[in-house]
């Protein structure tokens, strides 16, 4: 079964990546910015979208054979990217930090 999620991956992965470097630069550009929770999350969604970017393009240049199980590692390193985010904007919204 042929699914291409590779370049869904690649091309969300890279939009998230640039959000959350606006997220993490607009709330760094405060002068009464501290650093909180909502930092770290957001930089490890960044990681996370960062790796996911990565796999989708190694997979995407591999064969059809060798191709699966990036396509899955970066599947999931997106999932849990998306999960980082989510948490950090539960963070902002309800202004909980």
């Amino acid at each position: 079964m042929n699914n291409e999620r590779t370049p869904h991956i690649l091309n969300t992965s890279a939009t998230l990546l640039g959000l959350c470097f606006i997220v993490l630069t607009s709330r760094n550009v405060l002068p009464e910015a501290e650093i909180t929770v909502i930092d770290y999350l957001t930089g490890l969604a960044i990681l996370g979208f960062m790796a996911a970017c990565l796999l989708s393009y190694m997979s995407m240049r591999k064969g059809e054979k060798s191709k699966w199980p990036l396509e899955t590692a970066a599947d999931s390193v997106f999932i849990a990217g998306l999960f980082f985010l989510f948490a950090a904007t539960l963070l902002i919204v309800l202004n909980i930090i």
